[in-house]
């Protein structure tokens, strides 16, 4: 989605009218105490949430926004998430990949057509090559990832996170509703109720999920549901030394993420999946993915 403005996305990543999404799943049709259970705990869950003072769901709409023109990909937002979070070893609930576009003439073989064209003064076959060391923990080495560094046309660093989508994949194939949307836009585990099977891991086309190695419950990022329900800043964005990262209030028109994303213009990842991502990149790249 290029060049969009944020009209044209309001209608997409509206809260649903129903409420909470907790649609889906009648295909276990046995499960009826089990999911009574998980209605139980979820609402014990939400009420807890509901109870912090002056925090109000239905006046919140969650949503993230990624500057990647200022990303430095120094890892600091990726070790301020592990410590906050507890994420455990060899897991992320966010990192950083870098991207390296190459560009070399002895990679193609040129047609005559080539060499007359205006394309071909960028130089030859263009190559992407994507490297993200153990998540970006300890930042990325000075070296090059590509044999020749003279062939290197451009580099940049894309932070990646769950995109909190308004009609989640995740959320749908859930057997047992551990998985489901806040009333204020987050998509969120009840791990009291997750089973471990890993439907939704597979189900996410961000990659954003995995299964606690100790635990076994699936776990992602929260966008700190926990710091920013009491006014605060998610760890990540309060870690950022350069301003990269932004989130905030959708329905509030005064909030810096409508500021910026009124005055910017953003992409989405893989929006032709109709997920409706609330995570929203500016100066994405056309080669990231």
């Amino acid at each position: 989605m290029s060049g969009t403005s944020f009209d044209t996305v309001r209608e997409a990543v509206a809260p649903p009218a129903g409420g909470r999404d907790l649609g889906r799943r009648g295909f276990i049709k046995g499960g009826v105490a089990l999911a009574a259970g998980a209605a139980v705990s979820l609402k014990l869950r939400l009420d807890a949430v509901a109870a912090e003072p002056a925090y109000k769901m239905d006046d919140h709409w969650w949503a993230f926004a990624i500057d990647t023109t200022k990303c430095i990909g120094c890892g600091s937002c990726v070790r301020a998430c592990k410590a906050e979070n507890d994420v455990p070893d060899g897991c992320f609930r966010t990192w950083v990949e870098r991207y390296t576009i190459t560009r070399d003439p002895k990679l193609h073989v040129q047609t005559e057509a080539e060499k007359t064209s205006a394309a071909w003064a960028l130089g030859g076959l263009q190559k992407v090559t994507v490297d993200c060391p153990n998540g970006a923990l300890d930042g990325f080495p000075t070296e090059a990832p590509v044999e020749d560094a003279k062939t290197i046309e451009k580099a940049f660093f894309v932070p990646k996170i769950c995109n909190h989508c308004a009609t989640s994949p995740c959320v749908q194939v859930c057997p047992v509703g551990a998985s489901y949307l806040s009333p204020d836009g987050l998509v969120l585990i009840d791990r009291e109720v997750c089973v471990g099977c890993g439907y939704c891991v597979q189900a996410c086309p961000y990659g954003t999920r995995y299964i606690h190695p100790v635990h076994g419950y699936a776990d992602k990022c929260t966008m700190c549901y926990h710091r920013i329900s009491k006014g605060l800043k998610t760890a990540c964005v309060e870690a950022c030394p350069v301003g990269a990262r932004a989130f905030g209030n959708l329905k509030d028109p005064k909030s810096k993420i409508r500021q910026l994303l009124g005055t910017s213009r953003f992409k989405l990842l893989r929006p032709e999946l109709g997920t409706n991502p609330k995570c929203f990149y500016i100066g994405l790249d056309e080669e990231v993915r």
